[in-house]
């Protein structure tokens, strides 16, 4: 055991790993005077998880680890199944932490997030999941619009002092940036999770949310702590409409699943149908104050596709349900059909 695991899932992200593990080998560890133990005694590592890349991120892993700190091991795993999902699993079943800390290759902690993150850990020892303050750093200036949906692309200050998220709230945390308690994570969350986000083909995201949801029910407590800051680096196609739009269809579509996950299975029917007529009250209201608006406005076009497709959610996911139970159906056919091909060949 380690006290602090920093783990990093990445799909092709030679190009954005060295920044991070520069900002990480420069890292100031937590000051003896906060700890029962002194500083020197503190221990930590660094995971980074590949998560079936197609560039040189090994190569530039391997390099890191030719000449890195003597105090923190660097170590490399690969995760051939594609998606988040997969590659935070990979992360929790090697970490060796009592905390992990959740770091993507776009994310740069500021030189004592460590330090600020294990602190509030242990002074907090019922806080399951915990989330920083998430500064955007964009390549280029973001348009005005970008504000008021900063908090999807996982721009977060929500003030100066550190709170606990009530579960009447339904407000988390995201992934960016997010430490958990490995004991939490094992005990609360399975182990494939229903929300994968592989794309926006996929129409899935929120997989992050999924995690804290399923710490959060399990009776850990769930916090923001704003002495933990990153800096999220938003590329300028982030910025555009068409990108915009997907990532509110994938929100939208996953929305119903995060909504049932709060809720007794007696209750899921009625509250759908509530839900239902809710979105839809919303969503005619939204068409009626905007008719006159321009199509090009991107705010209301990522508000108008938030709607809809939260609308869509349950007949989506239903739909996503049905095809993967068929799916393993015919894979489980297959096998027994192989495997009995195979024993009346042996008897043969």
């Amino acid at each position: 055991m380690v006290d602090f695991t920093v783990a990093i899932p990445t799909y092709n992200g030679e190009t954005r790993l060295p920044e991070l593990l520069e900002r990480l080998r420069a890292a100031k560890l937590p000051p003896s005077g906060k700890l029962p133990f002194a500083q020197e005694n503190f221990s930590w590592e660094i995971i980074v998880v590949d998560n079936n890349s197609t560039d040189n991120t090994a190569e530039v892993v391997k390099n890191y680890q030719a000449n890195w700190r003597a105090d923190c091991p660097l170590r490399y795993y690969f995760e051939a199944e594609q998606g988040a999902a997969f590659a935070r699993q990979k992360a929790v079943d090697k970490a060796r932490g009592k905390f992990i800390g959740f770091l993507d290759d776009d994310n740069l902690p500021t030189l004592d997030w460590i330090a600020s993150a294990y602190v509030f850990g242990e002074t907090y020892p019922q806080a399951g999941a915990y989330g920083s303050l998430i500064h955007g750093d964009f390549e280029v200036d973001p348009p005005e619009y970008l504000e008021s949906i900063a908090c999807f692309l996982a721009i977060i200050d929500r003030g100066p002092l550190p709170h606990k998220y009530e579960p009447r709230q339904k407000l988390l945390p995201p992934g960016a940036g997010l430490v958990v308690r490995k004991e939490a994570w094992q005990q609360a969350v399975p182990k494939r999770l229903f929300l994968n986000h592989k794309g926006r083909e996929a129409g899935l995201a929120s997989e992050d949310l999924e995690v804290v949801l399923y710490i959060q029910q399990a009776g850990w407590e769930i916090w923001y702590n704003p002495q933990m800051q990153i800096y999220h680096k938003i590329p300028a196609w982030r910025c555009e409409k068409d990108y915009l739009i997907s990532l509110m269809r994938c929100i939208g579509l996953s929305k119903h699943h995060l909504r049932m996950l709060r809720l007794s299975s007696w209750q899921r029917p009625l509250v759908t149908l509530l839900h239902l007529i809710n979105d839809l009250r919303k969503l005619v209201q939204h068409l009626w104050r905007t008719r006159g608006k321009s199509s090009n406005d991107v705010s209301v076009a990522c508000k108008r596709q938030l709607l809809l497709s939260s609308l869509m959610s349950p007949c989506f996911l239903w739909k996503k349900r049905y095809l993967d139970w068929v799916s393993e159906q015919e894979y489980s056919q297959r096998i027994y059909f192989y495997s009995s091909t195979r024993e009346v060949k042996q008897l043969k």
